[in-house]
């Protein structure tokens, strides 16, 4: 089993390792011949399926296991890569190895770098003091040089010799080399055999979101508003015994904390019309975007084709002019959000009642096959007065 490669970008790299780090611990990570794959899991909260094109991160790629297209699957503590590529930032050039050491898995990050040495040559002391801890004592007074047969020449004084420019050579460019080893578990092929990501039946929605981190913005507003003091002691006081019960079933179901007040309800049409809100007992409140792109689907990805385009459920959704809506916990919702700063298009795909799946694209550029596939299923269904008034809500259900 054999992997090296030189990293091609490492600013994008850094940014995905980012974002995955916000969701989750760790990471499955396949690489093969063509594609770079990651795969979050967390036990609760949104996933995260991520395929790259090898070339969007790596360059120099050399990859051989016995497994088909010399597959090698690794699990990989996502907070112990972050750190090591951050380190990078600033390298000329950064690679990555599989290597072992005793006998254990390691990903070798090797960092290059430049630096600009000080003026004066470093000098390293090291001492041995058995009744203490610290160094010796540096005499004091004029410091002392060797004259030109051996002996001692006073006549310089010190600041005489720092000022003279000849005294040391003129300061140069030099590489320096850093590595870091982050440990991985090899997964052996029947371990990752059983892993498939969910399926989702037809979208009854797609729409090109606004930018994220303005998303974001608003998102974390609206999640602190419904988790204040005032807001939470108004729901504890109006909420039924329904909601309560209600509540903790959800929470069983879909391991969410937080309670109903910190969820947010997203929600968006087939004529590029997106909406945020939150409601309370004592709060309503929601933000509304228009003007938003509906991309069209490709025949040629749908089963049926043209005819299979025209009996979609979205293009049913957009004749009818409905609502498709979800509910999302509003830090988890945050912490996804956060994939904005990788800076292409997001496309958003609302299965009504059930599922919010977000395609992150690495660049704005068609064609690229690179893409953050985030899914976040709902762990209980929509209430029928929640958020948004009923005539706005899917009406094809």
């Amino acid at each position: 089993m054999r992997f090296k490669a030189s990293i091609r970008n490492i600013n994008t790299f850094t940014k995905l390792t980012t974002s995955l780090s916000s969701l989750g611990k760790e990471a499955w990570i396949r690489l093969d011949d063509d594609t770079v794959r990651f795969t979050v899991i967390p036990e609760q909260g949104s996933q995260v399926w991520a395929v790259l094109a090898r070339d969007a991160i790596f360059e120099a790629y050399t990859i051989q296991s016995a497994a088909p297209v010399n597959t090698i699957n690794l699990r990989i503590p996502l907070a112990h890569l972050h750190r090591a590529l951050r380190s990078a930032i600033n390298a000329s050039s950064a690679s990555l190895r599989l290597t072992k050491i005793d006998n254990v898995p390691l990903l070798s990050l090797t960092i290059t770098a430049n630096a600009l040495p000080s003026r004066a040559p470093a000098i390293t002391t090291s001492y041995n003091n058995n009744n203490n801890n610290s160094p010796p004592e540096l005499p004091t007074g004029r410091a002392t040089t060797i004259g030109p047969d051996g002996g001692h020449d006073n006549s310089a004084e010190p600041s005489e010799r720092d000022n003279d420019p000849g005294n040391f050579p003129p300061p140069s460019d030099r590489e320096t080399t850093i590595t870091q080893n982050i440990p991985v578990e090899v997964l052996a092929p029947a371990t990752v055999a059983q892993i498939h990501e969910p399926k989702c039946r037809e979208a009854d929605v797609h729409i090109m979101l606004p930018p994220l981190l303005q998303l974001k913005a608003i998102s974390e507003r609206f999640t602190k508003l419904a988790l204040s003091p005032f807001s939470a002691s108004a729901s504890a006081s109006t909420r039924h015994g329904f909601e309560r019960e209600r509540e903790r079933d959800g929470a069983a179901a879909g391991g969410i904390g937080g309670g109903a007040g910190s969820r947010l309800m997203l929600a968006a049409n087939g004529h590029g019309a997106l909406k945020i809100g939150v409601e309370t007992p004592s709060l309503k409140i929601e933000s509304q975007w228009d003007g938003l792109v509906n991309p069209e689907l490709d025949p040629r990805q749908v089963e049926g084709g043209e005819e299979g385009v025209r009996g979609h459920a979205s293009t049913r959704m957009r004749e009818e002019g409905g609502w498709a809506c979800v509910r999302v916990e509003g830090r988890d919702w945050g912490r996804v959000l956060g994939v904005g700063r990788m800076g292409g298009r997001v496309i958003a795909c609302f299965c009504h009642d059930h599922a919010l799946v977000l395609y992150v694209y690495l660049s704005n550029t068609e064609g690229d096959d690179s893409v953050l596939t985030l899914q976040r299923l709902n762990p209980s269904p929509v209430r029928p007065d929640l958020a948004f008034p009923r005539d706005q809500r899917n009406v094809g259900q």
